[in-house]
């Protein structure tokens, strides 16, 4: 069954929050999003600022112990104009370097969705041709935390949350531990771009439509939020020091090859050591996000279900 939901209120926690909407397992949802800052496509102030959430979505079916699946059929942006800041986050320099940088301004973009790009509403001189490609995802979503918590959207944890990570575009889907009856899934917080790390504290910050496709997977317990795409396998840790996120992102991968593929410690170990890549998902939040990803095309060589 396809849902469609115009949200009026938003969350700036992640919890157990009444649900706004319940659907059964294998519905699709088509909702839209505001910005971090609660401006909705209109440029008005519908929600307070802080990566105000669309949700919660109660999945019948599940329960703690299963993973929800969701997948984002489509994520377009439905205004023409984003913004970000403008100053590099004083945790990815030096800090010599750090204490001297001016304070951050608000700068606007122009999003053109029929070209697909975006480009300064103001040109610098030293910016006046750049025009980047679009790159539309969310980067806060996630279901409701263990042990009843409610946890601000500025972070993120084992449940998801503002993860930020630029590869979480349409045509991915993303596994999350289920530790709520319903899991109750959030949604929130579109960027039209970014890059690795979001190093300046923000992405092209834009209001969204958004179609997402749930499922429920009875019984399969996970750590961390997993995701695939067409091309890799991925899982995300999000902590603080970096080396810590890395860690749990490692740890869920390394996992996810004994329990799917069946591969022994040592196996999943050698296979890892020579063929996993990393990304920097964030290096601004309260906690750090990294990715560990595998190819497809090697894991295929070690799945024989596939």
């Amino acid at each position: 069954m396809i849902h469609q939901f115009i949200p009026q209120f938003y969350f700036n926690t992640i919890g157990k929050h009444p649900p706004i909407m319940k659907v059964q397992d294998g519905d699709t949802v088509i909702t839209t999003t505001v910005d971090a800052r609660g401006w909705d496509k209109n440029g008005e102030s519908a929600a307070a600022r802080g990566n105000p959430m669309t949700g919660p979505f109660y999945v019948e079916g599940s329960m703690p112990g299963d993973t929800l699946a969701v997948r984002f059929e489509s994520i377009t942006p439905n205004r023409d104009w984003a913004w970000t800041t403008n100053m590099l986050a004083p945790t990815v320099i030096d800090p010599s370097v750090a204490a001297s940088l001016p304070a951050s301004d608000i700068v606007h973009w122009t999003v053109d969705i029929q070209q697909g790009v975006a480009f300064l509403k103001e040109p610098t001189p030293g910016l006046a041709e750049l025009m980047l490609p679009l790159r539309p995802f969310l980067g806060c979503f996630g279901v409701a935390p263990s042990n009843g918590q409610f946890i601000s959207t500025a972070t993120s944890g084992e449940y998801g949350g503002n993860m930020d990570y630029k590869g979480l575009v349409e045509g991915t889907t993303v596994y999350f531990p289920v530790s709520a009856e319903g899991a109750l899934f959030y949604l929130g917080d579109g960027h039209a771009l970014q890059g690795d790390g979001e190093i300046i504290g923000t992405g092209l910050e834009i209001s969204m439509d958004v179609r997402f496709t749930v499922s429920v997977q009875k019984g399969k317990k996970i750590s961390w939020p997993r995701g695939e795409t067409d091309t890799h396998w991925f899982c995300i840790g999000n902590a603080r020091p970096l080396d810590q996120a890395l860690q749990h992102a490692t740890t869920e991968m390394f996992r996810l090859l004994q329990e799917d593929l069946g591969l022994t410690a040592s196996e999943a170990s050698l296979l890892l050591g020579q063929a996993v890549e990393y990304e920097i998902a964030n290096m601004f939040n309260p906690a750090y996000s990294v990715v560990c990803k595998l190819p497809k095309s090697v894991y295929k060589q070690v799945d024989k279900a596939v």
